[in-house]
């Protein structure tokens, strides 16, 4: 696939689920600079990173509707006409899913088929594209982990995120709706939700080091991940949506270096120029779903799209760093309610 992936977009009509959040508003970043014509769909639930600032400098250009992908009657409406639509509305929280399952099974679940039926009925021609996520994997057999690796979560969101995953394999196989899935290792850059530590260790970990905290890392700091740059997550999406060599497939995208914990804290914290590390036992809750080292084999992807990560880690955490110095009082405080 060559540049001909951008100039796709021109003109086309996008929606995106969870388009207030880290990854959608991103992306939604990339689509307004190729001429798409842009909504996004977000219920700013608190602490799920939906944020009216993220779109600061393109609200004028992008259209926002304040809905819950769960009712019907309104994805029914949002959905037609059209061309392609970035599922990224979810509830990423480990820990959240353990402590409420429900909320994760209706947020994860029930909502993408509502999305997808909406899609069947009333906009079957349209291509979705879904946020997967590297945890259906669990604790992996072998490294690095591919896509043939058995689908074993370890944990709720892990469960729910695969049977979101199959929900859109399903409609492109049976219904014709075309789909596709990409299993997300571990994003990071600006517009993260970091007032909580529950959506991605990398984000508070900048948080800690910004504010000169403690960053605690649990055992020896020595499990390894692999980490992707946002504006290369976007990119992968662009690609994935533009592409029907892709449809009812999943995908790996991953970082191209596998980096421990160890590693990683202390490059941020030279970046950063601030902040420490301390080495912890690790609490109970979090060991039992813990899965070791991980780091993912994206060649599958590269091959049908020519995706490739360009945003070296440092790099990225020097952007990152840089952006919450700017507007940190955005990430900590409370969340911007909705316009009226």
């Amino acid at each position: 696939m060559t540049a001909d992936y951008r100039e796709f977009y021109r003109g086309r009509a996008v929606m995106i689920t969870g388009g207030l959040g880290f990854i959608g508003s991103n992306l939604a970043r990339r689509l307004v600079e190729l001429g798409a014509n842009v909504l996004l769909v977000d219920s700013l639930i608190p602490d799920y990173g939906g944020n009216l600032f993220n779109i600061d400098g393109i609200a004028d250009r992008v259209q926002v509707n304040v809905a819950d992908i769960r009712q019907q009657s309104t994805m029914n409406y949002l959905v037609r006409d059209r061309d392609v639509i970035f599922s990224l509305a979810g509830q990423v929280s480990h820990i959240d899913s353990m402590r409420d399952p429900y909320t994760d099974l209706e947020i994860n679940c029930r909502s993408q088929l509502t999305v997808l039926e909406a899609c069947r009925n009333h906009n079957p021609g349209v291509k979705v594209v879904y946020a997967g996520t590297r945890q259906v994997y669990g604790k992996p057999d072998s490294l690095p982990v591919s896509e043939t690796h058995l689908v074993r979560p370890t944990d709720i969101n892990g469960i729910n995120k695969a049977a979101g995953e199959n929900y859109h394999l399903v409609y492109n196989n049976v219904f014709g709706v075309r789909g596709c899935s990409l299993r997300l290792t571990n994003v990071y850059g600006p517009r993260q939700l970091i007032r909580h530590n529950r959506q991605g260790f990398i984000g508070w970990f900048i948080r800690l080091a910004i504010e000169d905290q403690t960053i605690q890392i649990y055992g020896d700091g020595s499990q390894l991940r692999d980490f992707v740059y946002v504006d290369d997550a976007a990119d992968a999406f662009l690609r994935a949506g533009a592409s029907d060599a892709c449809n009812g497939e999943v995908f790996n995208v991953g970082g191209d270096e596998a980096t421990s914990h160890r590693d990683l804290t202390t490059l941020l914290v030279e970046v950063a120029g601030s902040g420490r590390v301390q080495y912890v036992e690790w609490p109970a809750e979090k060991k039992a779903i813990d899965i070791g080292s991980f780091y993912a084999d994206s060649t599958k992807f590269k091959t049908a799209t020519g995706w490739a990560p360009t945003v070296p880690l440092a790099d990225g955490l020097r952007r990152t760093v840089a952006f919450y110095r700017d507007h940190l009082d955005r990430y900590t405080g409370e969340p911007e309610p909705p316009r009226t």
